[in-house]
């Protein structure tokens, strides 16, 4: 559902569908600023206003792809831009190349345009240090686990328990790699945050 712009710049249009019900979301990049159509919602935000952009990585059980652009604006307001788009009751269909030029251009605008945003990647500091520590618990336990099974020679509990680790470390793991909090500038938008 990618919108194109034929007389504007490549990535100066984006759309994506955030339900299976509904009408898309729609986003222009015009010289006045980002221009939003959510549902009956609409507006025009100058890149000057735009206070901030979070950028994250964002998978759900139908699409592990999944990026997120969160786009606030000073005085108040947020629009949440996502990489992916309903299709069907069962399909959610990546938007890669169209998501990327988009956040690329925005971020662009705003730099020509002397914006002064707070460009921020990952999750919050106290989300991401939940995690960790979430994910450290879960170590030790399975950690000790692994031993016991060890120690009554339950080779298949052993083998259940490190199958089960790896496929944790894999499905989780570029999650957190992804998601480390960080600060970025205009010209240094953090690639594995884009599709």
């Amino acid at each position: 559902m990618r919108v194109s712009d034929a007389q504007g710049a490549p990535g100066a249009s984006y759309a994506y569908k955030a339900s299976l019900i509904g009408s898309a979301h729609r986003f222009e990049l015009t010289d006045a600023g980002l221009s939003w159509h959510i549902g009956g919602r609409s507006g025009l935000w100058r890149y000057d206003e735009i206070s901030a952009i979070r950028l994250s990585f964002r998978p759900v059980s139908m699409q592990q792809h999944r990026f997120r652009a969160d786009v606030s604006r000073s005085g108040g307001g947020r629009i949440a831009i996502l990489s992916t788009s309903w299709q069907t009751a069962a399909l959610m269909a990546p938007q890669d190349n169209g998501f990327r030029d988009f956040i690329v251009e925005l971020h662009a605008r705003m730099a020509k345009a002397g914006s002064r945003a707070v460009l921020t990647a990952g999750l919050g500091r106290n989300t991401y240090a939940a995690v960790l520590a979430f994910m450290a618990v879960l170590t030790v336990a399975m950690t000790g686990l692994l031993i016991r099974a060890l120690m009554i020679d339950a080779f298949a509990g052993a083998l259940f328990i490190l199958g089960f680790a790896a496929l944790f470390a894999w499905q989780v793991g570029g999650f957190v790699r992804r998601n480390q909090p960080q600060s970025y500038s205009f010209d240094r938008v953090p690639k594995a945050l884009l599709p």
